[in-house]
């Protein structure tokens, strides 16, 4: 798709941005951070999320736990990031080439001159504009199985974490038996996809570029500072890990809600309580201060296991 923006463009960036100043209704504005961040604080905090939050979320983690030695994660995990980083790039190309073929393309909008579908049908859109109908339909396909795939990896990923990380390894102390396990598993999948279903219908109207920032946010809030200092740091214990991961996950769900896109946009209260659009600054700081506060002050016997463990 991006090949094909481009393309109308003589492969010219440059031209595709200017043609989108010059059929935008905002002109060069566009050209800046967008109404998503309107100070320095949260365009800071949304760019710390963006940085941080990567090394943190689930497609980077799994590579760790999917290779035979350290050797092959490090290449897992090269790989991992350049396609992602790939895909940042393509970004651009695609956002600016759907304000100049859809946006301005009256095909794609309704009586009331709002694009079909609501803003985040934009690419499926561009799509069509420059591929036609079999495109489309290409381009639809691969969207749909994508957000299988994801559901499905993301649900068995939650029902594994229930069923054998907490039933089987702390509430039983590994004593669980398979059928049990299978059994909580089931369930854990059955409750998650009720959770999700609810989710989606109260946040149906909410922009995809929130619901991205959040995953960033929590992921750089409560898995990256534990990735990070477990990896460098000697002091890291387990009760600071999951006490700081915690910590940083509450905080980051916390700060969302009470923010303009939560408060205001779907409780729909007069003022947000949390004035920033991204709580990553404050919920990594509160992570990393929960991991070192709670480890240097343990002095369990398990944490003379965790630092006698870091130079192997």
């Amino acid at each position: 798709m991006a090949f094909m923006v481009l393309w109308q463009f003589h492969f010219g960036p440059e031209a595709l941005f200017a043609k989108a100043v010059e059929v935008h209704e905002k002109k060069a504005s566009i050209m800046a951070s967008g109404n998503f961040i309107k100070d320095p604080i949260s365009a800071i905090s949304f760019g710390i999320a963006l940085m941080f939050g990567t090394a943190g979320l689930p497609h980077i983690l799994m590579r760790f736990f999917t290779v035979p030695n350290a050797k092959e994660a490090r290449k897992s995990v090269f790989w991992a990031t350049t396609w992602i980083g790939y895909f940042y790039i393509l970004t651009f190309i695609i956002g600016f080439g759907a304000i100049v073929l859809v946006s301005s393309n009256p095909v794609f909008k309704d009586a009331a001159g709002k694009l079909l579908g609501g803003s985040n049908m934009a690419a499926v859109h561009l799509a069509n504009a420059v591929g036609g109908n079999v495109f489309l339909g290409f381009i639809s396909a691969v969207a749909f199985a994508t957000i299988l795939a994801v559901v499905a990896g993301l649900t068995l990923a939650g029902a594994s974490a229930v069923s054998h990380d907490l039933y089987a390894t702390v509430f039983k102390h590994g004593k669980a038996s398979s059928a049990n396990e299978l059994f909580v598993s089931r369930i854990t999948t059955v409750v998650l996809g009720i959770v999700a279903v609810v989710l989606g219908i109260v946040f149906e109207k909410q922009n995809i570029a929130f619901m991205v920032s959040l995953a960033f946010a929590v992921a750089a809030s409560a898995n990256f500072p534990v990735l990070f200092l477990s990896v460098l740091w000697r002091g890291c214990t387990t009760r600071g890990a999951a006490i700081g991961g915690f910590l940083g996950l509450l905080s980051a769900v916390l700060l969302t809600v009470l923010s303009k896109a939560v408060w205001v946009d779907v409780f729909h209260y007069a003022s947000a309580p949390f004035p920033y659009a991204s709580p990553a600054l404050f919920s990594m700081a509160i992570g990393f201060a929960g991991i070192w506060v709670f480890s240097v002050t343990d002095k369990s016997a398990r944490a003379r296991i965790d630092q006698a463990g870091f130079d192997a």
